[in-house]
């Protein structure tokens, strides 16, 4: 339906978000080696894609489908040139407005690199082609093809790409990472690190600042690039308020996912969540007024991780050493939001994501993380840690950290205005926090002090510590530096 504005509203049908379980690469001699394989790393037989790919080129056999002919990633000394095949017309408009589109004017024939190829209406078969259901999301880097099937939640095309991106570029010295990206009048840079649901594309879409991306990004020796030509934003509660950049985006060519909108009158409700929280929307970076075309900027001088804190103990922001820097990426802690994965309930899940994206981090994630520290240690970046969870209690009870005061923070951190001011260690993180901030109240800086009973917070901080160090027992080559920036477990 196209509703008031002229946005298109699409339904994803039974999915309305990604099926992580059910996602495989293919285990051959390309990947044996270079692939971290395990529960988010499926392994795949080559026999298996052969006969997955055979059956649904049949399926399509005779059928209309639409094709797109587009790069991930908008530096072209690194982009990668892909052909997405798709099933329906809508899911060819996302794909249009999502990737990086061709020069126009360039008639050259697209020989794709990779091909990825969308039917919905495929269904796997899991007794025969050994899936753990009807829906499949595989990757083949030796046949260079993407298959999925048996879903019609188009953010697994993009993370597929994505996917790819993160296996092939650490191979040229380019760092993969999950964050959004934008760069100051006077060209400081920032990136915004964290899962679905933390922030990632609110807060990197200021007005003050330039976007270069909201989601997929690499970090070459030439600087930042984004990997995408379009933002996808989480719209549940969506107001011109608060996010005036994304707001005036819904327009003609942006596709909505799962937004509710009245048949009759064709107004938008971005306060329902009646079809799932994950509500969505895909536009081009172009809508954003102030975006850098084409994404590419030069190298970051702060790096922030986001974390949705759903036990409500972290400081709402905190500057980090280097090496507590390379700790929080490696630990990626945050909380899972409703909606974004199958099977999550109507509460935030405590989790631990490696480098903030291990669902689509095809090595391990020593690789990236050794790749960000020798980063961070030669253009002398600036890091933080900013709670865009709870404050005031744990999920339930605080409240969720107001967005205009978390855009004050993280403007006096980019900014420098932070430099210089006190700062008070956290007794259990270590990190610290600053006292004083231009714009915001300083009884919001104070963690503790947010909660009114002092010695539920002190039990819940060192809960989390706990989980923290029991997470982190897993990365076994780490350096004792890092290792010993690690919250206190008491």
């Amino acid at each position: 339906m196209v509703a008031r504005g002229g946005s298109l509203v699409v339904r994803t049908g039974q999915f309305t978000g990604r099926s992580p379980k059910d996602k495989y690469i293919v285990r051959d001699a390309a990947t044996e080696s270079t692939v971290h394989w395990g529960p988010v790393n499926q392994p795949m037989s080559p026999e298996n894609f052969a006969r997955l790919h055979s059956k649904m080129l049949a399926y399509l056999q005779g059928r209309e489908v639409f094709v797109q002919n587009c790069f991930g990633g908008a530096d072209p000394g690194y982009a990668l040139s892909v052909r997405i095949i798709t099933q329906y017309a809508w899911h060819s408009l996302f794909a249009r407005q999502l990737f990086v589109r061709r020069d126009p004017v360039d008639t050259a024939v697209h020989a794709p690199e990779f091909t990825l190829i969308f039917a919905p209406g495929f269904q796997a078969d899991p007794a025969e082609d050994a899936t753990n259901s009807e829906t499949c999301i595989a990757v083949d880097f030796t046949r260079r093809v993407v298959l999925i099937a048996g879903t019609s939640y188009a953010g697994e095309m993009k993370k597929s790409i994505f996917t790819i991106l993160n296996h092939l570029l650490p191979d040229r010295g380019v760092m993969p990472m999950h964050c959004s990206a934008n760069v100051g009048e006077n060209g400081g840079g920032a990136l915004f690190f964290g899962l679905s649901g933390t922030g990632k594309t609110t807060l990197s879409a200021d007005p003050r600042r330039k976007l270069i991306g909201d989601d997929e990004h690499g970090w070459s020796e030439r600087g930042v690039f984004n990997f995408e030509g379009g933002c996808y934003a989480k719209c549940i509660k969506l107001s011109r308020e608060n996010e005036p950049q994304i707001w005036n985006a819904i327009r003609f060519g942006a596709v909505l996912e799962n937004v509710a909108v009245d048949p009759e009158t064709r107004e938008l409700d971005f306060d329902s969540a009646e079809i799932t929280e994950n509500t969505r929307a895909a536009y081009p970076v172009t809508f954003i007024d102030n975006a850098v075309i084409p994404g590419v900027a030069g190298h970051p001088g702060n790096v922030i991780f986001l974390t949705a804190d759903a036990f409500g103990v972290l400081p709402p922001i905190a500057k980090l050493t280097p090496e507590q820097a390379m700790y929080h990426f490696l630990s990626g802690y945050t909380a899972k939001v409703a909606g974004t994965e199958r099977g999550l309930g109507s509460e935030p899940e405590a989790t631990f994501s490696a480098c903030f994206g291990a669902p689509f981090l095809p090595r391990h994630p020593n690789v990236y993380a050794a790749m960000l520290g020798e980063k961070l240690r030669r253009h002398q970046v600036s890091c933080w840690l900013v709670n865009t969870g709870w404050v005031g209690g744990p999920f339930g009870v605080g409240q969720r950290m107001k967005l205009p005061y978390t855009r004050a923070m993280l403007n006096a951190a980019i900014s420098g205005r932070l430099e210089g001011v006190t700062m008070q260690q956290h007794p259990v993180f270590r990190v610290m926090a600053p006292t004083d901030c231009p714009d915001v109240p300083a009884e919001v800086l104070d963690a503790r002090g947010l909660w009114p009973d002092k010695a539920a917070y002190d039990r819940a901080v060192a809960d989390l510590a706990r989980r923290f160090v029991k997470n982190f027992a897993k990365f076994d080559a780490v350096d004792a530096e890092i290792r010993a920036a690690a919250p206190l477990d008491r």
